[in-house]
């Protein structure tokens, strides 16, 4: 195993002003103590697992997650929700797993994977293709190859002196490149990119980037495919990184909550204001003057959701044709 293992990758200015922009951004949160919080870490957590998981097509919301943490039944496709519980498991042990170790890689796709497919926790035995619809779009390297390729890139990892926010983008795109399981390596890239954040600074186990990425499925995906045509992680690195400056940039607008400050979104305060007893969703909208439903659950309604200001009627079945909300004190 050649010790001078170094995955092509170019640092560019536009990817230096991107780490003093994150870095003056994870100052400010420092400070703010959001970690601290044990109800926004609780959030964050839940759209980190939904959104990963949903650029692998699951469907279920962050309702239903809550629902499946706090240990309630949901009616949903039962791979759907055994995915979100493996998902729920592993994040558990997060904290325990160090990033350069093989055996703690194995043994987080085993949780993330187990009841999915039968070789959970192990590299794959046969070749893969990664597919844009029909048509294959990347041809991971034989399976016969996968553990002296990834023994390389832990490795690279355990001694590189790159900066960790360069360090873990890299690791992340070589590890998609190499592909070493025969399914989960979407989740396990974006899970163990986290981890190495977390272990330079522990914040970023608690920001959701993985609900930012899925924001920006198509481009991730775009990303990744520019930096295998050039043979060059540098366009993944700068699309990683800016996902993550806007998760930490809007961690620190909002982390102080809105029962601490009266700083609340203006769209949430009109909700707030029409708000009369129980409203069904189209009430709400029709209240607001409001067309676009998508705009108003990311705008209006999600965020009151996780604030904690207004609170489903039904919240075993979030997706109940008789759901209402209404505000937490109104009960």
């Amino acid at each position: 195993m050649p010790k001078d293992y170094q995955p092509p990758f170019t640092i560019t200015p536009a990817i230096i002003r991107l780490i003093a922009d994150i870095s003056e951004h994870l100052g400010r949160l420092s400070v703010l103590e959001e970690a601290n919080n044990l109800r926004l870490r609780r959030i964050n957590r839940i759209r980190t697992i939904q959104g990963s998981l949903a650029i692998e097509g699951n469907t279920l919301s962050e309702e239903q997650i809550t629902a499946i943490l706090d240990g309630k039944q949901v009616i949903a496709p039962p791979h759907e929700v055994q995915e979100v519980r493996n998902a729920i498991k592993a994040y558990e042990q997060f904290e325990s797993w160090q990033a350069i170790s093989e055996n703690h890689l194995l043994n987080a796709h085993h949780l993330l994977m187990m009841g999915l497919i039968d070789d959970a926790g192990r590299y794959r035995n046969g070749n893969v293709g990664v597919m844009n619809g029909e048509k294959v779009v990347h041809m991971a390297p034989p399976a016969n190859r996968v553990k002296k390729l990834m023994g390389e890139l832990l490795n690279w990892l355990s001694s590189t002196d790159q900066h960790p926010l360069i360090a873990s983008s890299v690791f992340h795109y070589e590890f998609e490149f190499i592909h070493p399981f025969a399914d989960g390596n979407g989740r396990m890239g974006r899970l163990w990119q986290t981890l190495i954040l977390s272990q330079w600074n522990p914040l970023f186990a608690q920001l959701p980037v993985e609900s930012m990425v899925h924001e920006h499925q198509s481009e991730y995906y775009q990303a990744i495919n520019q930096s295998t045509q050039q043979t060059d992680s540098a366009p993944f690195i700068d699309f990683m990184l800016n996902m993550i400056l806007e998760t930490v940039s809007a961690s620190s607008i909002h982390s102080v909550t809105p029962q601490d400050s009266p700083q609340v979104a203006p769209q949430v305060k009109k909700l707030l204001e029409v708000m009369k007893g129980s409203m069904t969703r189209d009430e709400l909208q029709l209240a607001l003057a409001l067309k676009d439903r998508k705009y108003f659950r990311e705008h209006y309604l999600k965020p009151a959701l996780e604030a904690g200001l207004i609170e489903m009627t039904i919240p075993d079945k979030p997706n109940s044709p008789r759901q209402c909300y209404r505000l937490i004190n109104s009960r």
